[in-house]
């Protein structure tokens, strides 16, 4: 078993988008901070409504999908097509622009807390016009592993430890995506087994996160986006509690 470790950070950057909505941009701030297959990752997160309040209006997306994890907040997502779903605290909204995609998504609070992650993954060239779609997954549908370390939600892909394993909602897409929300307690140690052929990084966005290949430990500080290294393990270890 090869141990994956870090080959480089990146900080994420803070900017806006949409109508103004302050987020911090770590991969897609630039065609050399991307990560085959996923194009962007942003965070946001305020309780300031001021950093959020006129949401990203009506937009074009075309060729790829996009993956919105809301943490905390309710935002509303509308499109050309009639569709309308509501993003809620813990929910999930996988969309596949495909051909071509108008919609919006604008938040549904005044004050309080926003906070969560898009990403966006490509598409292969065989799927760029496909017909447009949406997997909305409540929160209730999204598995969590409790473990001795912490515990997990599993989005997407399966989560395995090699003595324990947990499948998520989004299963058998071509790009084969693997997303985990980990909750590490303060002091341990977790290794997980990771598709060697894959592309992969982690993002601490509570605390910092160390990642070792039992030989290197390497920091990776609170919004950066760790890539890493080729291997078919992951080893993450926390000095505090972190997320």
């Amino acid at each position: 078993m090869t141990a994956r470790n870090v080959q480089r950070l990146i900080p994420a950057i803070a900017t806006s988008d949409g109508a103004g909505v302050s987020i911090r941009r770590s991969l897609g701030q630039n065609q050399h901070t991307r990560l085959d297959p996923f194009l962007m990752l942003d965070f946001f997160g305020s309780d300031k409504a001021d950093d959020y309040i006129k949401g990203f209006p009506a937009h074009p997306h075309r060729g790829f999908e996009t993956v919105t994890y809301m943490l905390e907040g309710h935002m509303l997502h509308q499109d050309h097509l009639g569709n309308k779903g509501h993003l809620k605290s813990g929910g999930v909204q996988w969309m596949t622009a495909g051909r071509g995609i108008i919609h919006s998504e604008m938040p549904q609070q005044e004050h309080g807390l926003m906070q969560g992650f898009q990403l966006w993954l490509n598409l292969p060239a065989s799927e760029k016009m496909k017909p447009a779609a949406y997997v909305d997954i409540a929160p209730e549908h999204i598995p969590q592993l409790q473990l001795a370390q912490g515990s997990v939600k599993v989005i997407a892909g399966v989560f395995d430890t090699g003595a324990e394993k947990l499948g998520g909602p989004i299963q058998g897409l071509s790009t084969d995506p693997q997303y985990y929300d980990i909750a590490l307690n303060a002091g341990q140690s977790l290794t997980l087994q990771l598709p060697a052929t894959h592309s992969a990084l982690v993002y601490p966005y509570r605390a910092a996160v160390q990642v070792t290949d039992g030989t290197a430990v390497r920091q990776v500080p609170e919004h950066h986006a760790a890539v890493l290294t080729q291997g078919n393990s992951l080893t993450l270890q926390s000095e505090q509690p972190c997320r």
